[in-house]
């Protein structure tokens, strides 16, 4: 089945899309969609222990954000702005650059530190495409004290941002979830982002068991859907890992009865791309395959794209934050809800002014 691009559009008013995050994690509302009656009702993520039961297990995504925005001036004096990708074994970044068109292979320009002083110069190896590039910086620092020095949060284009340092050290704290503890990601999994040290430890009290798995978020989460057929897309390639302890905590909460809650669309695609017993995950997600009963520890990357039809072989339910129009993200929240039901559960908290995107509210699907 065939499935237009358009199916995934709605209208959000700009002034739902959140600037600022909360100043108490956990006071986020909570939408709770029960995907097989169709009902909606309206909470507070700090009462998230209400919707679940001892035994249950949510799984945690811990990769921690990288300062990966940073800004740079040409010798002439114009300004860049760029968003570093990664970097290779001989130093070489790869970024994207605005303003990439003014520059040509060879020319060099200044990184600039957080206090907007010339940190070191960078030289443009080569044009990618679509506003990437390769760069060697020319300095002998490691690349994460470099961007210790020069990086800012990078925070999504909807939130909108300049280099101020004050705001940046908030945005560096809050865009990042209590839990992150491995460097990688460019981008937070941001429905992870409403959970506080107290609140964790008062669901495992009531018997919640966490599990963490590790997926460091590309730019790619942001690309939207161009294509008219959702399928054509080109998904984005991301590193996970999942251990064997973590796995093991999975699997016991499984054959107990607990349900498997992932925290966001990255905790879902690596469960999903490691369900023990499936056969290869492909990329249009629509092979049909039983139910797994458990998980192995496993390392690499997924390009496992989750769309309506894709048939779930771990998950029982989801939290995640309320993602953009035509976006992959909100194909995957589809696919496990139904499309009619994440339309309607938009349109209330659309109605009911709740906070939209990285920095906004909280859904509960059961």
């Amino acid at each position: 089945m065939v499935m237009k691009t358009e199916k995934l559009n709605y209208y959000l008013p700009s002034e739902l899309i959140a600037q600022r995050p909360l100043s108490v994690r956990s006071d986020s509302r909570l939408l709770v969609l029960d995907r097989s009656a169709g009902d909606i009702s309206d909470s507070r993520f700090s009462g998230l222990g209400d919707f679940l039961s001892p035994g249950d297990c949510l799984v945690l995504n811990d990769t921690k954000v990288l300062p990966a925005r940073f800004f740079a001036r040409r010798t002439t004096g114009g300004k860049l702005e760029g968003l570093f990708l990664a970097a290779d074994a001989e130093g070489i970044w790869t970024a994207y650059l605005k303003g990439i068109r003014k520059l040509k292979a060879g020319d060099e320009f200044y990184l600039k530190d957080r206090q907007k002083a010339d940190f070191c110069k960078a030289v443009l190896l080569e044009k990618t495409g679509q506003g990437r590039c390769r760069l060697r910086l020319k300095t002998d620092t490691d690349t994460q004290a470099v961007l210790d020095e020069i990086g800012f949060p990078p925070l999504p284009h909807y939130i909108k941002r300049d280099d101020d340092q004050a705001v940046a050290a908030r945005d560096e704290q809050r865009y990042q979830t209590v839990y992150a503890r491995q460097s990688g990601a460019v981008a937070a999994p941001t429905a992870g982002l409403h959970f506080t040290e107290p609140l964790i430890e008062q669901l495992k009290q009531a018997g919640i068991k966490f599990a963490f798995i590790t997926l460091h978020v590309g730019a790619g989460t942001f690309k939207p859907v161009t294509a008219d057929n959702l399928e054509d897309h080109q998904i984005h390639r991301e590193r996970f890992s999942i251990d064997k302890e973590n796995a093991a905590i999975i699997n016991a909460a499984k054959s107990k009865g607990g349900r498997i809650i992932p925290v966001g669309t990255t905790s879902t695609r690596v469960l999903e791309t490691v369900a023990a017993g499936s056969q290869a995950c492909p990329s249009t997600g629509r092979l049909t395959v039983e139910r797994s009963r458990g998980i192995e520890a496993a390392a690499g990357t997924t390009e496992l794209f989750i769309m309506p039809g894709y048939q779930f072989k771990m998950i029982d339910a989801m939290i995640t934050n309320f993602h953009l129009p035509k976006s992959t993200l909100l194909a995957l929240v589809a696919a496990f809800a139904g499309l009619e039901n994440v339309l309607a559960a938009y349109n209330h908290a659309i109605e009911q002014q709740y906070r939209f995107y990285s920095y906004g509210d909280a859904m509960l699907v059961v």
